[in-house]
């Protein structure tokens, strides 16, 4: 544990088949303990630092992963990764045999190839803790859903739940509280299973052997579609509901303050009687069930009208959706298609009623929302109409590291190089020997590298090269007789698993994105001075393989899921596998996420693949506008006004927390969706004023100036005041930095960052490493060139950067230029 937070256990109610987690005193609510019973993600727990040299500490005991024997590898070149389980680790764990069977709660209709994970509605495939066969709430937005024995229950709330102090810890929900259950008369479905599902659709599966129902729902879905064999369609509501509308095959009624509207096939009626509302739906099996918008209003003619408008596609069931993307290098933009496939059920119409997300409807291509909207944990949700929607968000750039604009000279140049030295003989300092212990470390030494080649301190630079070096290739290598640091390949489940494993990324499929996000981004540094190294004949293609297992970019590779971690709809990973909690999946590090987005960038630039580069571009640029809306609400818009906080740590399917499980310091709630800090971390400064402000609540909240993790605040307060940043540095005095961090690359953040000033997101480039920051009103350009040919960046303001080989120049208000590398591709 950090030395300086003292923790002691609180008590939580958490299902047996699920390991006990330790809370920090003062820790979160009650109320969220229950959301989250069956244990938080390893996004949650991962700041919890004893170690022995192989072993973790998890709440109630000590996972010990050894080795006895070697297993059979499979080669990737010169790596190489096992196919057969070591002695003592760890497959995903769930219900009954889902560990050697992850189909075991799919129908046949599924698709073939490696179940997804880590998704909105993960629980109702992996089944963990205390419901083996239904599923824990599905928050898919604007609706919520839980299958049970009779059908699928519906939820739409409008009202947040919020549990602790505007200065303290605590979150805010809207929790699953059933209005509807939809279902057929009689249904007792033993379980639900897993009929098939789409980019960001899912379709549940009921049987009890003569009755049987399938469900299509989906993020931006407001209607439900389903099909129903056995009886009628039956609506088991909460309460007596208020039936204002009851015709032509459709019927409205409200209930908890909501409205909601069946349509049943043409010729079908349907029948109220007391709290239920059922339909023969004239023997065609078909109907749809919507969750009309939150203004609404009073009048019944209103009620209806709309309910005309969303009648239009009511029968026109969603059957598939799917994203497509694109880079425009040129022009420095990134554009997104997000698609549904329709099938008429009646008629020859197309398309759907969609409900966009902030992130997605502020940056809509083409067209505008209609007037009604939803309210959400994300915020306010629009609607539009159609078969497909598209946005486009400029990409302004990310960096392999900061130039050294401002510690190259006198008594800074002196620092830096005392602080860089100090680094010789450790540039890693790992603080463990499982995957994400590893993985700090390797993220520490390549910020190392990268300062200490742009100052031309080759022996820092090649110490911590040596490092990453030898243990990414220790990893990479599945030998005979090997006890530890390698992968092993589940067929069953398509993933590629890193023993030792931490924080369940094993028997979770948790946070892979976290973990192997660092060991790309090191290998991208490598490759910039050993190209040899980064070679598919070599060790690249171990590098690819785990980029695919985390988020694979290629449709066509059967292996893995396509995008494992990231929610395409939604806009951002999720951090845990099953996503089994009452308060749906969770993500805390969204700055770790970043950091593989980011990883990617860096590898296919260095490495000549664009296909990798780009997918890194369209994840680190959806998910930037994501952060800014979901995690630190930049416009004060998003969260529940009451709630007392402009920043979560936590986004959950239901909401979001001021509040992590590892610990009650105001500085790790706040300071973990910073980390790492690195080249990939300026969207964090888009904002500026919102990064004073956050920074501001972290001072009130606290009652006072950070005591842990000071630097990485300070290099978050760089971003929005980097004059502010750097005097709280220089009076410091001595501090414990972070686990990841340095006092090098703290300093040489901020204090070149005092020199930039802050980003500029008015300008972009046609280059992916290039950045504009202004200061005073004046503008400095920044490129930085990883490949061996000659490059010339064009800035979208006519200016232009030639750059050499390996070099990084600054051009504009300061003026620099560094770096060495000679590696990367030349093409």
């Amino acid at each position: 544990m950090h030395p300086a937070v003292p923790r002691r256990p609180l008590t939580a109610t958490v299902p047996s088949t699920a390991p006990r987690r330790r809370l920090i005193a003062g820790g979160p609510s009650a109320a969220w303990r229950r959301l989250t019973a069956g244990g938080p993600s390893s996004a949650l727990r991962r700041r919890l630092t004893a170690f022995g040299a192989a072993a973790l500490v998890l709440g109630a005991g000590v996972l010990s992963v050894s080795v006895a024997s070697g297993a059979e590898a499979a080669t990737v070149g010169a790596g190489s990764y096992t196919e057969t389980l070591p002695p003592g680790a760890k497959l995903p764990t769930g219900c009954g045999d889902l560990s050697t069977n992850p189909r075991k709660y799919l129908t046949a209709n599924a698709p073939a190839g490696p179940v997804p994970t880590n998704d909105w509605w993960s629980s109702l495939l992996f089944k963990k803790g205390d419901d083996c066969n239904f599923s824990q709430p599905l928050y898919a937005g604007p609706a919520a859903y839980r299958p049970v024995t009779s059908g699928l229950g519906l939820s739409y709330q409008t009202q947040a739940a919020i549990s602790g102090s505007g200065t303290g810890l605590g979150e805010y929900h809207y929790p699953y509280a059933q209005h509807i259950v939809v279902g057929v008369d009689g249904l007792r479905a033993p379980q639900a299973l897993v009929d098939g599902w789409s980019d960001w659709t899912v379709t549940p599966s009921w049987s009890d052997g003569s009755r049987t129902l399938k469900a299509t729902i989906g993020h931006g879905l407001p209607m439900s579609f389903f099909q129903a064999t056995g009886g009628d369609a039956l609506l088991t509501i909460t309460g007596p509901p208020t039936a204002w509308q009851n015709a032509g095959g459709r019927i409205g009624f409200s209930i908890g303050g909501h409205d909601y509207v069946a349509y049943g096939p043409a010729g079908a009626t349907w029948t109220l009687s007391g709290s239920t509302i059922r339909s023969g739906l004239a023997g065609k099996g078909y109907f749809s069930v919507a969750v009309l918008p939150t203004d609404t209003g009073t009048s019944t003619a209103d009620k209806i009208a709309l309910a005309d408008t969303f009648g239009r596609y009511a029968h026109q069931h969603v059957t598939g959706t799917r994203v497509s993307y694109a880079y425009h290098q040129s022009a420095g933009t990134v554009s997104t298609t997000y698609s549904f496939t329709t099938t008429a059920r009646e008629g020859s119409g197309s398309g759907t009623v969609i409900a966009l997300y902030p992130h997605q409807w502020r940056y809509l291509a083409g067209g505008s929302p209609l007037t009604r909207t939803y309210v959400s944990p994300r915020g306010t949700m629009k609607i539009i109409t159609g078969t497909s929607f598209g946005t486009s968000m400029k990409y302004t750039g990310v960096l392999p590291e900061i130039p050294a604009v401002g510690d190259s000279t006198g008594a800074d140049l002196a620092q830096i190089t005392t602080y860089l030295n100090d680094e010789l003989a450790d540039p890693a300092a790992f603080r463990g020997d499982d995957t994400y212990w590893t993985g700090k470390g390797l993220g520490r030494a390549a910020r190392i590298a990268e300062i200490a080649d742009q100052l031309g301190l080759t022996s820092v630079r090649d110490s911590a090269l040596n490092v990453i070096r030898t243990r990414i290739t220790d990893w990479f290598t599945a030998s005979p007789g090997k006890t530890s640091r390698l992968f092993y390949y589940d067929r069953n489940w398509g993933t590629l698993i890193g023993y030792p494993a931490s924080y369940f990324s094993d028997e979770d499929l948790n946070d892979h994105h976290f973990h192997y996000g660092y060991f790309v981004a090191a290998a991208a540094t490598l490759a910039k001075f050993d190209p040899g190294w980064a070679a598919d004949s070599r060790y690249g293609g171990m590098v690819d393989l785990l980029i695919r297992d985390a988020n694979n970019y290629d449709r066509g590779d059967t292996r893995f899921p396509y995008l494992r971690d990231f929610d395409i709809y939604a806009g951002h990973d999720w951090a845990s596998g099953h996503g089994a909690f009452g308060a749906g999946n969770n993500q805390e590090s969204s700055s770790e996420g970043q950091n593989f987005a980011n990883a990617l960038i860096q590898w296919g630039q260095v490495t000549g693949k664009a296909t990798v580069r780009d997918a890194g571009i369209w994840l680190h640029t959806t998910q930037a506008a994501a952060i800014n809306e979901y995690w630190f609400d930049v416009r004060n818009e998003n969260f529940p006004a009451n709630w007392g906080h402009n920043y979560s740590a936590i986004a959950w399917g239901s909401g979001g927390a001021y509040a992590t499980w590892f610990s009650g310091e105001h500085a790790m709630v706040v300071g973990i969706n910073m980390l790492p800090i690195t080249g990939g971390q300026f969207y964090l400064g888009d904002y500026p004023a919102a990064v004073r402000n956050t920074y501001a609540e972290l001072v009130r909240n606290n009652g006072g100036e950070p005591t842990v993790w000071r630097d990485m605040l300070w290099q978050y307060l760089a971003l929005g005041d980097p004059d502010a940043a750097l005097a709280k540095f220089r009076a410091s005095g001595a501090y414990s930095p972070e686990e990841g961090e340095s006092r090098a690359h703290t300093f040489h953040w901020i204090r070149n960052l005092a020199s930039l000033g802050q980003v500029d997101t008015g300008v972009t480039a046609n280059h992916p490493l290039a950045k504009a920051f202004t200061k005073s009103g004046l503008r400095t350009y920044v490129a930085s060139n990883i490949t061996g040919a000659p490059q010339t960046v064009t800035f979208s303001d006519g200016k232009m950067l030639n750059l050499a080989p390996g070099r990084t120049v600054a051009s504009g208000a300061t003026n620099w230029a560094g770096g060495t590398a000679t590696g990367g591709t030349t093409s």
